[in-house]
């Protein structure tokens, strides 16, 4: 994965004084990234090329990467991340922006969206997570499309580490088992990518951010609902965590989305085909 150098790095304040920071690069409008996790955004790299169409304003959540940590650690629950997203759009000088969202960072998106939708003109919710909206992936739906992979070298280990998984009796090692499932291709550049995320976790940081109190599905759905600007929303056609079927759910929520499903992707779809994966999103951005 490219990496990039740090004087690419800029801070700003949030509302509460903490100092977060961002990375930018690539050239034209600015984009908004969110990553998932809640970790820094350092996974992303530059969305298999998307640079080259926008301006990628990467931030790092509050207390992951290079943004500080915050005197107050209840500040990490999702709901109250929506004030950081605001105060990036005012150190920005944008009255309006697009924003692109991956995972976890997509529950993020939906809750700014449903607060200040007049300040989003496109959104892009890539492989989303479901808390903020309440949408449910059942175990049924999860080993079902896991089995589309049947055919891989490592599938019959990761699969029952998943059954382990969705009959209630996980482990860490189950957990580490099934990262093959995340990925089109578990290559050597899978792998890596993998093992780097894992190294960068913060698990306190991701039970805060789910922490009672952050989501109220049925009223960021009511909000949702109310939302017009043009949403894209792209499933990863083997990916279990985020299956299409229910990707196609989240995209219903919307009066004006387009529902895609990116052919042998996994989570990370930017990973499994790049030039697919840009021409797609870079055409829905346009």
């Amino acid at each position: 994965m490219r990496q990039f150098p740090l004087d690419d790095v800029t801070t700003f304040s949030a509302h509460d004084g903490t100092e977060l920071a961002y990375r930018a690069f690539g050239d034209g409008t600015p984009l908004i990234c969110l990553p998932g996790g809640p970790t820094d955004s350092e996974y992303l790299g530059d969305l298999g090329g998307l640079g080259a169409h926008r301006r990628l304003i990467r931030l790092d959540l509050r207390g992951t990467g290079l943004s500080a940590v915050p005197e107050d650690p209840t500040s990490y629950r999702c709901d109250r991340l929506v004030d950081d997203i605001e105060a990036l759009r005012e150190h920005l000088g944008l009255q309006r922006m697009d924003v692109l969202a991956h995972c976890g960072g997509a529950n993020l998106a939906a809750l700014y969206a449903g607060r200040h939708p007049e300040r989003i003109d496109r959104l892009a919710l890539i492989t989303p997570g479901v808390r903020a909206v309440g949408l449910t992936i059942t175990g049924e739906l999860r080993t079902e499309t896991a089995r589309l992979r049947r055919g891989e070298p490592w599938f019959p280990s990761a699969f029952r580490a998943l059954e382990a998984i969705v009959g209630g009796n996980a482990t860490d090692e189950h957990w580490k088992a099934i990262a093959p499932f995340s990925y089109g291709c578990w290559d050597e550049t899978a792998q890596a990518h993998q093992a780097a995320g894992d190294e960068r976790m913060n698990m306190d940081v991701v039970a805060a951010y789910s922490a009672a109190g952050a989501f109220d599905p049925e009223a960021t759905r009511t909000a949702l609902a109310r939302f017009t600007s043009p949403v894209f929303l792209l499933a990863g056609e083997v990916d279990p965590g985020a299956p299409p079927r229910t990707m196609a759910e989240f995209a219903k929520l919307f009066p004006n989305a387009e529902f895609v499903v990116q052919h042998g992707a996994g989570h990370y779809p930017w990973l499994d085909d790049a030039a697919w994966f840009v021409g797609a999103t870079a055409g829905f951005l346009a």
